[in-house]
């Protein structure tokens, strides 16, 4: 099983907006971060299999993420 960055993101409105780097086009949003997160899962899950129905190479994870504390 792979495991995928996404980055998630407040909007203006106050909502969240989700992709996933590795699998252009997979995309979610959510009026919260928790209700991102999981329509993110969903998004990133219904993107694997649409690729996989298609018959198209699933792409490995490349993108890494790191946190750091600004000065």
């Amino acid at each position: 099983m792979s495991s995928y960055v996404i980055l998630i993101e407040a909007t203006p409105d106050g909502g969240y907006g989700a992709w996933a780097p590795d699998l252009p086009g997979c995309v979610a949003l959510g009026d919260t971060f928790e209700e991102c997160l999981a329509e993110m899962r969903a998004a990133v899950a219904l993107h694997l299999e649409g690729m996989r129905e298609d018959g198209l190479a699933i792409p490995l994870p490349s993108t890494r993420a790191a946190t750091i504390d600004a000065a």
